[in-house]
């Protein structure tokens, strides 16, 4: 074997697994995180609202309907709080053409790489619910921010916990 057929054999099986490590879509609960069933608390934090203006309207948090959900640590499984409110989005949805952004985020934990995945797979669950309830996929756009747009500062369980999160806006 020359070296060049060496040096790329390494490139290969190096590449293969760090493509097969960023691929990894298990979670805790041994799910393949996109389910919508579950429940738990975590600190008592369960959804809340955020301001929503901006390109995607600013009347999404409407009456009090929440536009910010929470996770559990290593989880994409949307909460029964969680699946109430967005029924409530979803039936808004339907009846309009309303662009609307899905952006999951991660706490601090874990490599920067899996934080995006997770990211992604918790607006994906978000997502896979409302389509679910008759939205039209075209109306939603889903970005996954990781660990880097934290709510809160801070390396405690309560800054953890209000990082796992999904914001629709």
């Amino acid at each position: 074997m020359t070296f060049q057929t060496l040096k790329t054999g390494f490139l290969v099986a190096v590449l293969s697994g760090l493509l097969a490590a960023c691929s990894s879509t298990s979670t805790e609960d041994g799910s393949d995180g996109v389910g919508v069933s579950g429940t738990g608390t975590d600190g008592g934090i369960t959804t809340g609202t955020t301001d929503t203006g901006g390109a995607y309207g600013s009347d999404l948090g409407a009456g009090g309907i929440d536009t910010v959900f929470y996770f559990e640590f290593d989880r994409a499984v949307l909460r029964p709080e969680a699946r109430a409110a967005l029924d409530i989005h979803a039936q808004r949805l339907r009846s309009g053409d309303r662009q609307v952004r899905l952006e999951g985020h991660a706490d601090e934990r874990g490599t920067r790489e899996y934080n995006m995945a997770l990211g992604e797979r918790r607006a994906n669950s978000v997502k896979e619910y409302l389509v679910l309830q008759g939205v039209n996929p075209s109306q939603l756009e889903v970005i996954s921010y990781g660990e880097e747009r934290p709510a809160q500062l801070g390396s405690d369980d309560r800054s953890w916990s209000l990082n796992r999160r999904v914001e629709m806006k």
